[in-house]
């Protein structure tokens, strides 16, 4: 089988302390089941911060909206309330969500495809709107005029920005407008001054690519000039998402097991994933074909990183940094992070239920003969890293705790035979407790430190983006994931927490108390 890949995840100081508890981690597990979603609130509130810092490094005054979408916490959404960022809904149901966790309608953006009912609550209460289309802008005129809503605040989404010189080729999106058709949804605009104000521009882009991101940003700026000139007011632009994650702590991992893929997909070496599975490459009569379909999992600018680089970049036609456009204009910058924003800010568990070795082709034709497999008491839609083209190995939390009294720490020697198991690191592949052969955790062979047993955890790093909520379900009637927040501050148990349904950014009942004590000592004094 050769030497084991690792995958070790990247983990910020809160995770590492959260991963490193292992009593309190089997005692949650113990008490609340699995699978079971952890959330550490105060990870999302720095988060921010930090985005906040490159708008006033770059002496912009910026808004940090959270896409909602990348998470269904209530705990996170209300830490986030507590903070001077903002939130961006795509439906009804998110929209009540805000509003029920602390934000004021100025504080949130209804984005995407929208129903009647998510339109008449956003209007009524005067939320901010992503405009797609001149269509889409024409209902929300009827809205206000019929049903006597606010006069409604509007962003104008923008899509296929042009480029001189050399054309750039971007996939095309389906949301916003295309820039040849501003004009005709500028002249919507100034038909209806009673029903929409035009509050600015933005773009969406499914990409990180930064030069992509540097055409569309210099295009919203050419738009907002068009605006001034027909005299209307715009002060927004709203550079979107797609600032990326890096969920790998080392480079090097990440290009070892990408080139050994690509190597076994060529059958130039064993395979590492479940029936030769390509990630999107397949071997076409000796040569490679298709396209690697996974998120790059270490990169070397992410998150704020990234958005301090974007505004950095020289616009492609105007010559200039990005940041000093935005400057000279007085423009305020809008950023809607929802997976970067998430980062770092939880993890899950499941519990090992079965280990077993595959022994029914005992003279070894079949490809996967011999090979470890852990059955988890989780199924693919409780935490659907490979959906989102996510490889990131799991951390084992063994009932007897690692040397550290953590988890058992990242294997680091290659001495030991993978697949035989034993006090070495071994390779298993991850399957899930639903009656399908299609649920695996992972497709792909998984290295860890040793052999699990039944009754260990493995604890599934950085997954409050995109993998709590997104694709779970309740197929066999088997209930979704249970969701808890750790709280700030120990007890001689471990973290402090509570059900993510009653978690709100309150003041700890000691500090409270300290708090009254010492207000009392001051009334007598």
């Amino acid at each position: 089988m050769g030497a084991p890949l690792y995958l070790h995840p990247r983990l910020a100081p809160r995770s590492a302390s959260l991963t490193g508890s292992t009593a309190f981690l089997h005692a949650l597990a113990d008490g609340l089941g699995t699978p079971l979603n952890v959330v550490i609130p105060e990870q999302i509130a720095e988060n921010a911060a930090r985005f906040d810092e490159v708008f006033r490094h770059h002496r912009l005054k910026g808004t940090t909206l959270f896409a909602h979408k990348a998470s269904a916490s209530s705990a996170l959404l209300r830490r986030l309330a507590a903070t001077g960022a903002s939130v961006d809904v795509s439906s009804l149901q998110e929209l009540q969500h805000a509003l029920a966790s602390g934000f004021t309608a100025d504080r949130i953006v209804a984005t995407g495809p929208k129903d009647p009912a998510f339109c008449w609550l956003a209007a009524r209460v005067g939320v901010t709107f992503h405009v797609d289309s001149r269509e889409e802008l024409e209902a929300l005129v009827r809205l206000a005029r019929t049903d006597g809503t606010p006069r409604v605040r509007v962003l104008l989404r923008l899509s296929g920005f042009p480029s001189a010189g050399v054309r750039r080729l971007t996939r095309r999106s389906r949301f916003g407008t295309p820039v040849a058709g501003v004009p005709q949804l500028l002249d919507a605009v100034e038909r209806y001054p009673d029903a929409v104000e035009l509050l600015g521009v933005g773009y969406h882009l499914d990409t990180t690519d930064l030069q992509e991101k540097a055409l569309a940003l210099e295009g919203c700026v050419k738009v907002m000039d068009m605006c001034r000139a027909r005299g209307l007011g715009p002060r927004v632009v709203d550079t979107g998402g797609g600032f990326g994650v890096s969920y790998l702590a080392e480079a090097a991992q990440w290009e070892a097991y990408t080139t050994e893929l690509t190597r076994a997909v060529l059958a130039q070496r064993p395979p590492l994933t479940w029936q030769n599975h390509g990630y999107g490459l397949r071997n076409e009569g000796g040569t490679l074909a298709g396209g690697l379909g996974l998120y790059p999992a270490h990169r070397a600018v992410a998150g704020p990183a990234y958005l301090d680089e974007l505004l950095r970049t020289r616009a492609p036609s105007l010559g200039r940094p990005l940041a000093t456009l935005l400057q000279e204009h007085l423009y305020d910058v809008y950023a809607e992070p929802g997976r970067a924003l998430a980062d770092q800010c939880g993890i899950t568990l499941a519990r090992v239920l079965e280990v077993r070795r595959d022994d029914e082709d005992p003279g070894g034709v079949h490809e996967h003969s011999g090979a470890w497999q852990v059955r988890l008491d989780m199924n693919a839609g409780d935490c659907p890293l490979e959906d989102h083209g996510i490889l990131i190995d799991p951390l084992l939390v063994p009932r007897a705790s690692g040397p550290s009294g953590g988890p058992v720490p990242f294997a680091g020697g290659h001495s030991a035979d993978p697949g035989a198991g034993g006090d070495g690191p071994v390779g298993v592949y991850l399957f899930g407790n639903l009656c399908l052969e299609s649920d695996l955790i992972t497709k792909r062979l998984v290295f860890l430190p040793r052999l699990p047993a039944q009754g260990d955890l493995l604890c599934f790093a950085n997954t409050a983006g995109y993998c709590m909520d997104f694709g779970a379900h309740e197929a066999e009637q088997r209930p979704r994931a249970r969701k808890v927040a750790v709280l700030p501050g120990a007890t001689e148990a471990g973290p402090r927490w509570r059900i993510d349904a009653d978690y709100w950014p309150l003041p700890s009942d000691e500090e409270t108390h300290q708090a009254g004590a010492s207000r009392q000592e001051e009334a007598n004094a």
